[in-house]
């Protein structure tokens, strides 16, 4: 096949990279994680292009779900689940991994109190209480072990990979009395969240994208972020460390804060609670709600680029949640 140099852009990160012409990830893999029995599932998301934000008359719908606009992704792949707390703390835990950090990197400080409220943690529970911060720094380490760049969706990305080719308000139609069989929320959550993968996955195979915990993406939130949205790959780049959005609901939301197309708008009052001064970068005290999943992109930056765009993600807002 033939190859081609291309460049890259997101947000500013611009990456020149050879990949070959129409590439497309066509199978799931398992990512090892070195020294564990650890792994994450990735599931492939091909390229293609699809309506961002809801229609005016959909059920529930917010104002700043549009205008709708026309938009083109590039392929990725997705972790199947929300990244766990078995995943996560190889990371945090210096006793699980014996590979020192690069210069410049550091491990989460241990939160004060039991984040996960009783919950569950270890077995397959997703990582909860989780600042923009956190999650960002584990796909930093992430990148570091594995040689392999991953991050954060975009809040386009992570729409059209929840959509897996719907219109409608949810993956698998309208009827919001469905969504039991997919998602967590307040309805059956009995308020609390549950073991990741134990409901149905939407037709691109990915579990847990309405409900249980929310999740991270890499935009800055903007109320009319759409109007301005590029016509291809749209992230609105940070310009400041709060707010960001949020996609997806979680257990303590109706089943209408869990569409597609929903928002959800950072608040540093999530952390009100944590009585360290600074407060954590780290965990956000008041948010067992919130965790995140990871991406990768098929065209990979090269290790200049990457370690760039972490240091504009995440070194420029410190404290960041």
């Amino acid at each position: 096949m033939r190859k081609k140099t291309v460049i890259m852009l997101l947000g500013g990160m611009v990456a020149s990279t050879a990949y070959a012409q129409n590439e497309n990830p066509s199978a799931p893999y398992e990512q090892k994680i070195a020294g564990s029995d650890v792994t994450i599932k990735m599931v492939p998301i091909k390229a293609g292009e699809f309506l961002l934000g809801s229609p005016d008359k959909e059920p529930g719908r917010n104002a700043d779900e549009g205008p709708q606009k026309k938009v083109k992704i590039d392929a990725f792949w997705m972790g199947a689940y929300e990244l766990t707390f078995d995943q996560y703390d190889l990371y945090a835990d210096k006793d699980k991994d014996q590979t020192p950090l690069p210069d410049g990197m550091t491990r989460p400080s241990p939160p004060y109190i039991d984040l996960t409220l009783g919950m569950g943690k270890s077995g397959g529970f997703p990582a909860n209480s989780m600042s923009q911060y956190g999650a960002l720094m584990y796909c930093r380490w992430l990148y570091n072990k594995t040689g392999i760049f991953y991050r954060l969706p975009t809040e386009a990305e992570w729409e059209y990979a929840c959509r897996a080719g719907s219109t409608t308000a949810y993956p698998f139609g309208n009827d919001a009395a469905q969504l039991k069989d997919y998602g967590w929320t307040v309805e059956n959550s009995t308020e609390v969240y549950h073991k990741v993968g134990e409901l149905k996955p939407n037709a691109w195979g990915l579990y847990d994208m309405l409900g249980n915990v929310g999740e991270w993406t890499m935009d800055q939130y903007d109320e009319e972020a759409y109007k301005k949205a590029e016509a291809a790959n749209p992230w609105n780049k940070p310009t400041d460390k709060t707010p960001r959005t949020v996609k997806g609901g979680h257990y303590l939301e109706p089943a209408t804060a869990a569409r597609s197309a929903s928002r959800l708008k950072s608040d540093e009052a999530w952390n009100d609670r944590d009585p360290q001064i600074p407060k954590s970068k780290w965990w956000n005290a008041d948010a067992p709600f919130i965790g995140f999943r990871i991406v990768r992109p098929v065209k990979q930056p090269t290790k200049a680029e990457a370690e760039k765009f972490f240091a504009d993600a995440i070194d420029q807002f410190v404290g960041a949640r």
